[in-house]
């Protein structure tokens, strides 16, 4: 059976400075600087699949990331991450195919920290994520199987960064 890595990833700072709905406001300085780090992290991975929130700090996080070495040709955004559960987002992921070794979910708090507690098993990591997973955290979980068989404490937490620009 084949490893299989999720990389969490929670949207960069947004911007309180805009008139915008929460769903459309944009990163701030520091937001945008953080998601090229992040990118930078992530360009040492083989991304198969992003799957992404459609608000647009989710957006903007994944183009700084890019700007910082993340590649990936399949990028879906999703309008229905931006008030999903944790469930729910493990249901879109369980979806992946077998052949999409390497996925990354951009995604919002609380849910995301919730979704990692729930299926990796713990370890140092997953304390300091019950901590705090702040913005632009990026958690690094991997387990052996199916995707449609990923669940609860099926996983480990191999890696846990907050990077910063």
């Amino acid at each position: 059976m084949a490893t299989k890595t999720l990389i969490v990833l929670r949207h960069a700072k947004s911007s309180w400075q805009t008139t915008e709905s929460d769903q459309r406001r944009p990163l701030s300085d520091r937001g945008e600087r953080d998601a090229v780090a992040a990118g930078e992290i992530l360009a040492g991975y083989d991304i198969d699949a992003v799957l992404a929130s459609a608000a647009t700090r989710v957006r903007l996080t994944w183009e700084g990331a890019q700007d910082g070495g993340a590649e990936c040709e399949n990028v879906r955004f999703a309008e229905s991450i931006y008030h999903a559960w944790p469930g729910e987002l493990l249901s879109m992921i369980q979806g992946f195919d077998e052949g999409t070794p390497t996925v990354v979910l951009i995604g919002h708090q609380p849910t995301l920290s919730e979704l990692i507690l729930s299926l990796a098993k713990a370890n140092d990591l997953t304390e300091k994520v019950a901590k705090k997973f702040p913005t632009c955290g990026l958690a690094v979980l991997t387990f052996r199987g199916k995707w449609k068989n990923l669940g609860e404490g099926k996983a480990t937490l191999t890696r846990f960064e907050i990077p910063r620009g």
